[in-house]
């Protein structure tokens, strides 16, 4: 009798630890989940721990009967995705230009100078700052003058930065203030003559002459930029963005505002190649916190095409004997790669033209031939002589933006014409040759919203499906491959993709919720689609209202 009393006892615990179910703090059910695993399998639900962490993923079945929680959140059906990650961004730059006048979408030098004068008659600046405007948009597709802006502006200084940022739009108040003249010449840029006095036009390396006398802002002013422009990133369902470029002081400002909880995205923070930055962090080592991850350094190799800044192997083809600019020479490529790689840092370098590509693939090829996992990335690897593409490796990775090819289609011929442009925007030779691609933006330089970067990677259209067929339709990526460079292989370029890039179990509870499934929908359809929720840490960060 005691035997079975024992055996009835044993069997009643056994029945009841069965139907425990394991605390979560969030459970998402009925979703169409792309999860990104190896197998890029589907899924409809998921369990995540007190931690931000994802417990259980499977069925709706499958979850509900293993988990349970107060917080469950039913999706009705929409499609989820990982946290999606920018490769290529400038937070601090898209904060900043919130703050300033928006010259994007102008569609002349007048257009430009009509919003600048209403800006300025509401906000009274004693030094005028803005960004967006592009030549090439324009009926005139020639670079303004400082007479233009000395009309409305004779006495406050002006300074407009391009929209890919490698030019700078100055009047004659702001090329006084920064003792710019005819003389004035600097490696990596241009003055830009006419008449043989400055046009107003600054391309790259003295940009920072004007940019040294501009009025300092306080740290309020940065701290409103960057939840300014954090909350524009969740609101697309951005959840880690890679800063390409920023100095030690943003760096410890971001870190500090992560840290009291005040800025919930995930950044990704490329050191400035500046020699401060370097001394302090190459000598700190790696810096990598919950949201924070601080281990490579951003190099500029060249200028952009539209300014004709990019460095090419031959003179362009719609300016007879002008080649660009390096704006790091070879020789100190090698030197920074050589101290980067000592100090247990990635390497990310712009390079635009073909003549940049294989200065920066020579050195990367120099410095880490004993190596086999250092990711170091070639930043646009926009425009490559068809020989070099082997370079690239899961070593040295192709950080890519699809909207750029979109944006520049139009004239990107012209600046290369028909035998170069065969190795421009290659983005699906980049794959095929590393074995993945890390797809981001640029933004400001382009818009904010990651559904353009998917279309444009599978399309290679613009918004009204120009050209035909698409821009290099050899080039395009597939959906997977897209929604891959955009969550699993960017997270692998940042040495990250054990702990982001999928929703997997084990893996942190960064994922996003789309109004539609871009796997299947028209392509037409695809800019149309829009974040619904954002989660970074299994917390609710953005709702769409």
């Amino acid at each position: 009798m005691r035997i079975l009393s024992l055996l009835l006892l044993c069997s009643l615990f056994s029945c009841k630890t069965a139907t425990e179910k394991i605390p979560a703090a969030l459970i998402v059910t009925n979703a169409n989940i792309y999860t990104v695993d190896a197998q890029f399998r589907t899924a409809n639900a998921f369990a995540v721990g007190e931690g931000g962490v994802i417990l259980g993923v499977g069925s709706d079945y499958e979850i509900t009967a293993e988990y349970e929680s107060e917080n469950v959140y039913n999706a009705q059906g929409k499609t989820i995705v990982p946290g999606l990650i920018d490769a290529h961004a400038h937070l601090l730059n898209l904060g900043v230009g919130m703050q300033e006048v928006d010259l994007v979408g102008t569609k002349s030098a007048e257009d430009v100078i009509v919003r600048v004068k209403a800006f300025q008659a509401q906000n009274q600046s004693d030094f005028i700052s803005g960004r967006g405007w592009d030549q090439n948009d324009w009926e005139v597709k020639e670079f303004p003058t400082k007479e233009q802006l000395d009309a409305a502006f004779p006495d406050t200084p002006v300074a407009l930065r391009r929209i890919d940022g490698h030019a700078l739009w100055v009047n004659s108040k702001a090329l006084a203030m920064a003792g710019v003249t005819a003389s004035t010449k600097l490696p990596g840029g241009e003055v830009i003559l006419k008449n043989g006095a400055p046009s107003g036009i600054l391309v790259d390396a003295p940009m920072r002459l004007v940019d040294a006398v501009r009025p300092a802002k306080d740290v309020a002013y940065y701290v409103k930029a960057l939840t300014d422009a954090e909350s524009n990133c969740l609101s697309y369902g951005l959840t880690t963005v890679n800063d390409a470029g920023l100095d030690r002081a943003a760096i410890e400002l971001i870190d500090s505002l992560q840290q009291a909880g005040t800025m919930k995205l995930r950044l990704y923070a490329m050191v400035s190649n500046a020699p401060e930055n370097l001394d302090h962090f190459l000598n700190k080592g790696i810096l990598k916190t919950d949201r924070l991850n601080v281990r490579s350094v951003k190099v500029y190799g060249d200028g952009a095409l539209g300014s004709r800044g990019a460095a090419l192997r031959a003179p362009y083809s719609d300016q007879d004997g002008h080649y660009g600019a390096m704006i790091t020479t070879e020789e100190d490529l090698l030197a920074l790669a050589k101290r980067i790689n000592a100090a247990g840092y990635q390497m990310n370098t712009h390079a635009i033209g073909d003549s940049a590509n294989i200065a920066v693939l020579r050195a990367y090829s120099e410095v880490l031939k004993d190596q086999t996992d250092a990711r170091w990335k070639v930043e646009h690897a926009q425009v490559i002589s068809v020989a070099d593409f082997d370079y690239f490796s899961k070593n040295i990775i192709p950080s890519v933006q699809p909207t750029h090819a979109t944006s520049d289609m139009y004239w990107a011929e012209q600046r290369v014409g028909p035998d170069r442009i065969k190795g421009a925007y290659s983005f699906k030779t980049l794959l095929d040759k590393a074995g993945l691609v890390a797809l981001g933006t640029d933004f400001p330089v382009e818009q904010v919203n990651p559904m353009l970067t998917f279309y444009a990677a599978v399309a290679r259209q613009d918004l009204e499906g120009y050209p035909e067929g698409g821009f290099l339709p050899e080039q395009k990526l597939s959906r997977e491959e897209a929604l891959k460079g955009m969550t699993i292989w960017a997270a692998y370029s940042n040495f990250e993709e054990e702990e982001k890039g999928s929703i997997e179990v084990g893996k942190l509870a960064d994922f996003t919720v789309l109004s539609a499934d871009i796997m299947t929908i028209a392509e037409t359809d695809i800019p149309n689609v829009t974040a619904v929720r954002t989660y970074i840490n299994g917390e609710l960060v953005y709702e769409q209202k």
